[in-house]
């Protein structure tokens, strides 16, 4: 129970710095490594790279394996419940954070204080949530780590710390530097998002001895297919925008009380987001506020709560919304996406 609720944490708290699908990836090669520790222990073959076959495992092995293959399940759904927690708290826990931020004006540290009234209770129960489903073991979840498990793996840790080299140790503390500079530059806004980012590229493979183009070649080479779909999803927001698609919506959220607005920007963000990208969601909604306020058809303190309420909005387990008495009229000369 503690471990999920640590893999939880330990997720949230990666996604607020980095982005939510590299966590996810980060976990996922985590529980296949664990996974193949003891799977090849189990088949009895050190060199079995083939984690799908147990047809030639024992009984009392492929039991011990089914109850692992649900211990780790749990792990990774808590994880990426953990990503959801802790990326929408940030502005580079998200690609739209970014937008949503640069919008709004925020720098990190103005980020993090606007979302916290929503993001940290939120963050409260889900973690709570965590806890009780693997108390309780509801919808799955709660299945323990076998002892055999534990033993074959702590071994294994324990092998690899008498084996690692003092290089690799130092590798490791400098790693760990590496991040504490991430965290300080973008809590302190050092420097731009992405020359903060290209300095802990920079730093890693310097500190790491990784000097080969070819093998810094293969982190550029991984992050291909994320880079060509922010591409497509702007691509799509662009024929959104040239279309008017999301006018209608605009349009009828814009003549609703302020109160109103937070509430139905936040349900159709979360609707859209269920069934499509939240990167071209919040891009559309974030940028159709800012013209509204440029127009005067809202205030700046309500577009900042619009902001907020757009952000947790593209994420649906998210949300929350403020007060605000009195109402609000459009100018007659005013149309969603004519900034465009």
């Amino acid at each position: 129970m503690l471990l999920s609720l640590a893999f939880c944490l330990a997720a949230a708290f990666l996604s607020a710095f980095l982005d939510a699908l590299t966590v996810v990836a980060v976990v996922i090669s985590v529980a296949v490594g664990f996974y193949g520790i003891y799977h090849r222990v189990a088949s009895a073959r050190p060199d079995d790279s083939d984690l799908l076959d147990d047809s030639h495992i024992e009984q009392h092995y492929r039991e011990v394996l089914e109850q692992f293959r649900g211990f780790l399940r749990s792990l990774m759904m808590h994880a990426g419940v953990g990503t959801a927690l802790g990326g929408v708290m940030t502005m580079v826990g998200e690609p739209q954070n970014l937008i949503i931020a640069k919008a709004a004006g925020w720098h990190f540290g103005e980020f993090f204080l606007r979302m916290a009234p929503v993001t940290l209770p939120v963050m409260v129960c889900g973690l709570l949530t965590c806890l009780l489903v693997e108390k309780y073991r509801l919808f799955g979840y709660g299945e323990p780590l076998p002892p055999t498990v534990r033993k074959v793996l702590q071994e294994f840790d324990d092998r690899s710390r008498a084996q690692r080299s003092r290089q690799e140790r130092l590798r490791l503390i400098a790693q760990a530097l590496i991040g504490v500079w991430l965290i300080v530059a973008l809590a302190f806004h050092l420097a731009e998002v992405g020359l903060i980012g290209l300095s802990v590229i920079i730093l890693a493979t310097t500190f790491t001895g990784v000097t080969d183009e070819h093998a810094i070649g293969k982190a550029f080479t991984e992050a291909l297919p994320f880079t060509a779909l922010l591409t497509v999803f702007f691509s799509i927001v662009a024929v959104i925008i040239d279309q008017q698609l999301f006018t209608p919506v605009i349009e009828f959220v814009l003549q609703a009380s302020p109160h109103a607005q937070l509430s139905l920007f936040y349900l159709f963000n979360g609707l859209l987001s269920s069934i499509s990208d939240n990167v071209f969601v919040g891009t559309v909604y974030i940028n159709e506020a800012k013209a509204a306020l440029e127009h005067g058809a809202i205030s700046l303190p309500q577009f900042e709560m619009l902001a907020v309420a757009i952000n947790t909005g593209t994420k649906p387990a998210l949300g929350g919304h403020s007060e605000r008495p009195g109402g609000v009229s459009l100018p007659a000369d005013f149309r969603p996406g004519a900034a465009y």
